[in-house]
């Protein structure tokens, strides 16, 4: 299954079924008097989060969902049906703006809870209603009001307690499979990773964490290049960002540097995700001597100031790893107790994953146009050479 993680899509509320006029109509009765009942509510349109669905592809093929009508009142008294309401499945973790007023509507990161993002149009009254000692026979109604019709932007981020963050062929996948029984793709080229994948860490009985991986991050991101700009929203709803470094790239590039441009690439992305508790993760390490890594510390202490933790590991060889799930597992249980008796600290929460959904929407409409000149470029560039 195509992941598809953004979506935008049309919810349309039922109407609200008219009013009837109508008049009792009896053999021996005279002037029976006004009868005609009232319309029924249109349906609402409801949101609810399924933890069985991972990916939006299916809003791509039907952008619009109608919720029932309500029927019309009819004689005797009789009131009209009401619409049934419209309850549409999303994937946990779904974000759910509204395109007109750029307001967050819901974060739905928890299953099963149903939230109304479009309201069924209120009934029409029957003549009925209109009755008095002085206007015995009304012909009064009112029709029913139209539900509300809104464009929505579904924007699905991965719920995850840590994020893998760096540079491609980093070993973030390498990692992931080390660790836990996730088996995403590893190869000796950049860009293995094209989705991003999810691996449970479980450090023993009702102790585990998740672990999301995304493609890797290169400079120039915020510009449209690459793939990780596009997929680090899903690294917003972490308790904590895990920078791997490769120590030894095979194109001879500078790992400190590299640090220095996956930070500025967060920054550009969302202010808000770049101040998250960031761990920097030396990888490869087995490749480097005592001296050459006391040598790479110093650089990343002196030139750097790095005040977060760092680790050194061999995804591969699965050297240190034990040590860092085991850090990581204590600060994913330190945070979950604080969200469950801190309520300062869970609004504040809040409030961050509220910020970044914005900063993370204005990021990749801004990208838009970028990325669309950069493809046109290219495609050029292919038409001269077919010329040629």
């Amino acid at each position: 299954m195509k992941f598809v993680d953004e979506a935008e899509i049309t919810v349309e509320a039922g109407k609200g079924g008219n009013g009837c006029l109508s008049f009792r109509r009896e053999k021996y009765i005279e002037r029976g008097g006004p009868d005609g009942g009232d319309g029924g509510n249109g349906g609402s349109v409801y949101l609810v989060a399924d933890p069985a669905l991972n990916t939006l592809v299916d809003f791509r093929f039907q952008p619009r969902y109608r919720a029932q009508s309500g029927q019309g009142g009819q004689g005797r008294n009789c009131t009209g049906r009401k619409g049934e309401d419209l309850v549409v499945r999303v994937p946990v973790g779904t974000s759910v703006i509204d395109v007109s007023t750029e307001e967050l509507l819901v974060d739905l990161d928890h299953p099963d809870e149903p939230v109304m993002v479009a309201k069924g149009g209120f009934h029409g009254l029957g003549n009925t209603r209109f009755k008095s000692s002085t206007n015995r026979a009304p012909r009064k109604t009112t029709l029913g009001t139209p539900g509300e019709t809104r464009v929505l932007q579904l924007q699905l981020r991965l719920v995850a307690d840590v994020g893998l963050l760096g540079f491609p062929n980093a070993g973030k996948s390498t990692l992931i499979r080390s660790v836990s029984a996730a088996r995403p793709k590893v190869a000796d080229y950049p860009f293995t990773t094209v989705v991003p994948n999810l691996g449970v860490v479980s450090l023993g009985l009702e102790r585990s964490f998740v672990m999301a991986d995304i493609p890797g991050v290169i400079e120039g991101a915020s510009a449209g290049a690459g793939l990780g700009f596009r997929f680090l929203k899903h690294l917003s709803r972490t308790r904590l960002l895990v920078h791997l470094v490769d120590v030894l790239p095979v194109d001879n590039s500078d790992p400190v540097a590299s640090i220095v441009a996956i930070g500025k690439e967060l920054e550009k992305f969302s202010t808000t995700l770049a101040q998250k508790e960031r761990w920097l993760v030396l990888n490869k390490i087995d490749l480097l001597d005592a001296e050459a890594r006391s040598e790479l510390l110093a650089r990343i202490d002196k030139e750097l100031r790095w005040t977060g933790r760092i680790f050194a590991i061999s995804a591969l060889n699965k050297t240190g790893c034990d040590e860092l799930t085991s850090e990581l597992m204590q600060a994913v249980e330190s945070h979950r107790v604080q969200l469950e008796e801190d309520e300062d600290y869970r609004q504040q929460e809040r409030e961050r994953e509220q910020a970044m959904a914005f900063e993370i929407r204005r990021s990749i409409e801004a990208s838009k146009p970028a990325k669309k000149q950069a493809d046109e470029l290219d495609d050029e560039e292919e038409d001269w050479d077919d010329w040629d």
